[in-house]
């Protein structure tokens, strides 16, 4: 409201291998089949014997299975194309709709030459023409094809997936050319001035979000394209969205124009982002690898920026769902204070190691600090000293806090788009420790931890958006109760001091006394760095960002989060 290897093979000798008396030669390696003996059960009579292919398909096979393909497609016969392939239904079904409902004619298939190929993947160019209505326009993509080898019988055959046909189909979409169901959107930020995927390549997922959601209600006209619809949400027996996403916003991944034949006419539809901070958050994350941020005004909730560093995947910044690391700690230190468990300026354990759960929780570079306050274990980010007080803790503690102070976890946002309202499921024992330093099972996203720090900023939870509410009219949604005011206070206190002398001072450095951060590092299986995070206010303006597998969030996401304060002012 998450990304595997192969492993490595070496070539094995040919080694001689006795079978019912024969000696037969096997052999292994890369790109070379292999041949297992069948037959009748061993028995030395090679007379009913037959080989078939194992291993990977050669260099050879895949290059007469993809032209043979291909060639089949090209020609419009889509039962000997789908006869290539190891999913003959599946492929026979797309390759028929291909003509019959995308409307996509004289097509030529043209394999992209390597200077030197390698494995088993095709990539190649379609060059076609749409037609519908008496208008015809040209249309070109590249995608790829992969073949593999049946074990049934040993024969290459293409591996169907729906992004043979085009790169943007996932299972249970369809291409489509016809009349448009929604018109499209002239959407402009909240200064009148227009924003296009042209200009602002993350907005291109949230932009085909809101036309789908509010193309209708923005007064436009249809006009005819070809088009990617989106497969619906599985449902279960209760006739229930099984992926438990509310019905008011639009699917997961809205539908995609393709080719516009007879464009529409737009309506205007008015936003909350703001162009100048959306222009420096393209250009934040466009500077590095799995970069995202949002940027949301305290006093509204209104959303300024969202921006991915791949602008045309998936929409992590609004979607994902990460470990938050010791951003996380925000929530659990506003459950500490109301709790009196801490207080800011009193004595606070922050031992190198602490053990609970059976899990023995330690410090980056297993630092600690003697005598320290509060204030110093929160600023310096010490796990131990939060771990500490989970034995006096219910479980369900801190999953409460996070629903009824800071409207997470409650999948009830309404922004406009899909969203991803955070996770802080109810866990026990070590889990439920880990939790507290953003580990465990809680999953947030820049959004999510954006709305966190604009909750400190303004005081109260206020539902980030992107639209607002009186187009459709809407229900916000709210937190069930707010922070008292002593809390709120020492919130920002702890935020501020971090900002001036903790883990966040260098990305916060001259930014003011209405100012404060936190940092955060989540560690992640698999990955040699963890994800930085780093969430941070200042005045009417929060922000907060996450750059995978970069390092610690001060160093990584702390620099991307201050050039959207600074970008707001």
């Amino acid at each position: 409201m998450g990304k595997r290897r192969r492993a490595t093979e070496r070539e094995k000798k040919v080694r001689p291998v006795v079978l019912g008396g024969a000696a037969v030669a096997i052999v292994c390696g890369v790109g070379v089949a292999a041949y297992a003996v069948v037959g009748d059960g061993g028995n030395g009579r090679g007379g009913d014997e037959k080989s078939v292919a194992t291993g990977p398909p050669s260099a050879a096979e895949v290059r007469t299975t993809a032209r043979a393909f291909l060639a089949a497609w090209e020609k419009g016969d889509a039962a000997s194309a789908a006869a290539l392939t190891d999913d003959r239904k599946a492929a026979l079904t797309a390759l028929t709709a291909y003509r019959e409902e995308a409307r996509i004619a004289k097509v030529r298939l043209t394999p992209v030459e390597r200077a030197a190929p390698k494995g088993t993947k095709v990539p190649f160019k379609a060059a076609a023409t749409v037609s519908y209505g008496g208008k015809k326009k040209p249309y070109a993509y590249e995608t790829a094809l992969t073949v593999v080898r049946r074990v049934a019988d040993g024969r290459a055959l293409v591996s169907w997936q729906p992004t043979v046909l085009h790169p943007e189909l996932r299972p249970g979409d369809r291409l489509v050319t016809g009349a448009a169901g929604v018109p499209p959107i002239r959407a402009v930020d909240r200064s009148g001035s227009p924003l296009t995927a042209a200009k602002y390549p993350s907005l291109g997922t949230v932009l085909d979000g809101l036309r789908e959601k509010f193309g209708k209600k923005a007064g436009g006209r249809a006009g005819v394209e070809l088009r990617v619809v989106r497969a619906e949400p599985e449902r279960d027996g209760d006739g229930k969205d099984s992926s438990a996403k509310k019905k008011d916003d639009a699917k997961d991944t809205p539908d995609k124009t393709l080719l516009d034949l007879a464009p529409g006419t737009p309506g205007t539809l008015e936003t909350t982002i703001s162009a100048r901070v959306q222009a420096a958050a393209e250009k934040e994350t466009a500077k590095r690898k799995q970069a995202s941020v949002v940027v949301v005004k305290p006093s509204t909730g209104e959303v300024l920026a969202v921006a991915n560093s791949n602008p045309g995947g998936f929409n992590t910044a609004m979607q994902g769902s990460l470990a938050p690391g010791s951003t996380m700690k925000v929530i659990t230190a506003t459950m500490l204070l109301e709790k009196d468990l801490a207080s800011v300026d009193k004595k606070h354990p922050c031992p190198k190691y602490e053990t609970y759960g059976g899990w023995k929780f330690q410090n980056d570079n297993k630092f600690k600090i003697k005598g320290g306050t509060f204030r110093a274990s929160f600023a310096r980010s010490c796990n131990t000293a939060f771990i500490t007080q989970a034995k006096k803790l219910k479980n369900d503690d801190l999953t409460r806090q996070a629903q009824d102070v800071f409207g997470l976890g409650r999948d009830n946002w309404s922004v406009g788009v899909p969203t991803f309202d955070g996770a802080v499921p109810v866990q026990s024992h070590a889990q439920m420790a880990a939790s507290l330093i953003g580990q465990g099972g809680v999953r947030m996203n820049p959004l999510n931890m954006a709305s966190v720090a604009a909750t400190v900023a303004s005081g109260t939870f206020r539902q980030p958006y992107l639209v607002p509410p009186d187009l459709d009219d809407r229900e916000l949604a709210t937190a069930p109760r707010k922070m008292s005011a002593r809390t709120v206070s020492d919130l920002r206190d702890l935020m501020h001091f971090t900002g001036v002398s903790g883990t966040a001072a260098k990305p916060m450095r001259g930014l003011g006394s209405d100012s404060g951060a936190k940092t955060g590092s989540a560690e992640v299986d698999g990955q040699k760095k963890p994800n930085g995070w780093f969430t941070a206010y200042r005045g009417d303006m929060a922000a907060a960002a996450v750059v995978q597998a970069a390092g610690h969030g001060g160093e990584t996401a702390g620099p991307v989060v201050r050039a959207m304060l600074l970008a707001g002012r």
